[in-house]
């Protein structure tokens, strides 16, 4: 896997992003085999929150409970799985022995929410949530170390499906010939910035079609076209975890570790 250094991150964002706060959590989750990276990108405080005082809302989407297991079945098509809970269809590709979601989740529960609170940014997008929304665990994790064991976890995914390990991006970054040129593969042909240049073609080789939702830090900073980031089930200590991202003008795909309370996207593996 690969280690970005926060200077060379900004240029993907310069165009339209300067975030600079920092948190200090240095505590480690033993079960966590990533090499960490002392040069990790800090955007903001752990502690901070994401509130409606912010200018976030989580209510222009109807809000599931905090648990998201559901009796029902979902209805499975030709590279399709229709999640039984509202009835949404997301495309699903086949990378080697792992079989993923093609689209980010867009699946409402609370701290979660559509860049710049569009609903038509949640259809294209997926929506944003915290670690523990992801994880569909108590909010208090978001500051305290979970600790959970290295057996799928459902999370807010649908029935079957899982918020991927650490591990288990590494394992598709590795299928597609390593985390130095993934993002070329695995990135969507459009909807990413152009400025011109050829390192920011991507091919979409496995249709992975990985698109650039933006997140949020402490705002929402129009990283949207420039930028996309993908929580894991990895902690990182107790108020950090484990997340990947994808830059415009950047053929790889790095790995990171942040807040709990950022808002990032999230891809569902299957079981």
């Amino acid at each position: 896997m690969k280690y970005k250094k926060s200077t060379t991150l900004f240029g993907i964002v310069a165009v339209a992003l300067i975030l600079a706060a920092c948190d200090s959590d240095s505590g480690n989750n033993s079960s966590v085999s990533e090499v960490e990276s002392s040069s990790s990108i800090e955007f903001s405080s752990s502690s901070e929150q994401l509130n409606s005082s912010s200018g976030l809302s989580s209510s222009s989407v109807g809000i599931s409970s905090s648990s998201s297991v559901e009796t029902c079945t979902n209805t499975y098509g030709t590279n399709t799985v229709t999640d039984c809970r509202d009835n949404q269809t997301y495309m699903t590709v086949t990378i080697g022995t792992q079989t993923w979601m093609a689209e980010n989740l867009n699946y409402a529960v609370d701290s979660s929410w559509c860049y710049e609170n569009s609903v038509d940014n949640c259809a294209k997008y997926g929506r944003l949530y915290q670690w523990a929304s992801a994880m569909d665990i108590d909010s208090a994790y978001n500051s305290a170390t979970w600790g959970g064991s290295n057996a799928n976890h459902q999370g807010i995914c649908p029935d079957g499906w899982h918020v991927p390990w650490s591990s288990e991006w590494a394992t598709l970054e590795n299928y597609v010939g390593g985390s130095d040129n993934a993002g070329t593969y695995l990135k969507a042909t459009s909807d990413w910035y152009d400025d011109g240049n050829d390192d920011n073609n991507a091919i979409d080789a496995y249709g992975f079609s990985a698109l650039p939702g933006g997140d949020y830090r402490s705002n929402f900073g129009g990283v949207v076209g420039f930028l996309g980031d993908w929580w894991t089930a990895t902690e990182y200590g107790s108020m950090r975890a484990y997340y990947r991202y994808m830059g415009y003008e950047y053929t790889d795909v790095y790995t990171d570790e942040g807040s709990k309370t950022y808002g990032l996207s999230l891809r569902c593996l299957k079981n």
